[in-house]
């Protein structure tokens, strides 16, 4: 099925420029696995908020306006559309809206990343399964292990 130009089955996506799709790996897809597209396509903005993905460690998150933030640049909207249009290469259930509610069909993109991760969730009663607990699961940014005791960030 094609559609703008990109073959859907092989998740490439239309930008508006021609996508190199590089197949996430020989056998079966596991679920919610997608192709990568290479980073000679991406905009530098999108290269940018992939890098803030991949650095957030398991069992943590990051809001969209969190990653707008640290960049200095754009909003969670741009993030989220970043996120949306290249995001499947990167752990991008990591991710997330400020509120810590899931969106609309993700958890079956992703089944069980986030609890397999040890990320600290909370019921979320009559909207869904979970919530992410934001005040125990958000993280700012600074590795783990370089703050002291007090709290406050060493350099390391």
């Amino acid at each position: 099925m094609h559609f703008g130009g990109a073959d859907i089955g092989s998740y490439a996506l239309w930008s508006g420029a021609a996508l190199r799709v590089i197949p996430a790996g020989p056998g079966p897809r596991a679920a919610g696995s997608m192709d990568r597209v290479t980073d000679e396509a991406l905009p530098e903005y999108a290269e940018r908020v992939l890098a803030v993905a991949e650095t957030i460690p398991p069992g943590r998150v990051m809001t969209y306006g969190d990653v707008a933030e640290w960049l200095g640049e754009g909003g969670p909207r741009q993030v989220g559309r970043v996120m949306a249009l290249y995001g499947g290469a990167v752990p991008w259930w990591r991710v997330v809206r400020a509120d810590g509610a899931l969106l609309p069909g993700h958890e079956r993109a992703r089944p069980g990343a986030l609890p397999e991760e040890g990320t600290p969730l909370r019921s979320a009663g009559p909207a869904g399964p979970f919530r992410i607990a934001m005040a125990r699961a958000r993280w700012d940014g600074v590795p783990d292990g370089s703050r002291g005791a007090d709290g406050v960030k060493r350099d390391t």
